[in-house]
Order: structure tokens, then sequence, then C-alpha cells
């Protein structure tokens, strides 16, 4: 019979895994929306945060697209809140997903969908995208 359950080598564990999930980040800020029916689309391309297992500099451009509903996130309010990934360990595939669950959080927007993508690293290039339940995309 086949093992089923996922293997990790390379010293990859839990702590790893779940690191910078629920840290501690700059409150992101929205304000009351004027009109209907559009698409924002933000782009970071200076995002950088850490390797929570080798310590070393990721990089990439987080592409945030979203149709508010009420209220639209604060620009200032959301560059503070990149730059905290700065010194974050964080794996890519959470920090898509995190920073995707803070801006619905955030904002409560009709649909919303955050794309990350990254410096290749030995050659492998990664492009991971989230999208909110309710997304259109």
């Amino acid at each position: 019979m086949r093992n089923t359950e996922p293997t990790t080598s390379g010293g990859y564990g839990e702590e790893q895994a779940k690191a910078g999930i629920d840290a501690q980040l700059p409150e992101l800020v929205s304000f009351p929306n004027q009109f209907d029916d559009y698409i924002i689309t933000i782009e970071n391309p200076e995002y950088t945060s850490i390797c929570p297992k080798t310590g070393l500099p990721d990089y990439g451009t987080v592409t945030i697209r979203y149709a508010p509903n009420t209220h639209c996130l604060e620009l200032k309010a959301l560059k503070l809140y990149f730059l905290a990934y700065r010194n974050l360990g964080i794996f890519y595939e959470n920090a898509v997903n995190r920073i995707l669950r803070d801006i619905v959080a955030a904002c409560d927007p009709h649909w919303a969908e955050v794309e990350g993508v990254f410096t290749p690293r030995g050659g492998l290039s990664t492009t991971i995208t989230a999208r909110s339940k309710q997304s259109e995309v």
C-alpha cells in the first residue's frame, strides 16, 4: 500500500509552514467607496520577504485586483503593510493567501484576487494566485 501522506525533506516542518501566517502587521485601512461597477488594480513591483527556512530574501511583484463594494483600500496604509513583509519570514504561498485574507477583511470587496510573481530561485519561477470565494475572475 502506498503512503499518501505528504513528505517533507530538508528539515521543513510545521514551524516553517506556518511562519508569518498570523504575524502582527500594520492595519489595512479603507475608505467609503463612491461608485459602482469598476475594478481596482494595484501593483507592488518591489515586494520583499524572508524565506523562513533559509533566511534569504525573496523578491517579486504582487498584484491586487478587486471590485470594491462599500469600501476601497487606502494606499498609504497598504504601502506600510507591504513594507512590513521585508522582515517577515513567510513562504510565497502563505504571503499571497495572507494578503488576500487581509484585503478581504479590510474592505469586503465583491471579489478579490492577489497574484504573486516571484523572482526565480534555483532556476524555478513561481506564480501564485489566490482568489476570494466570490471572485468572478
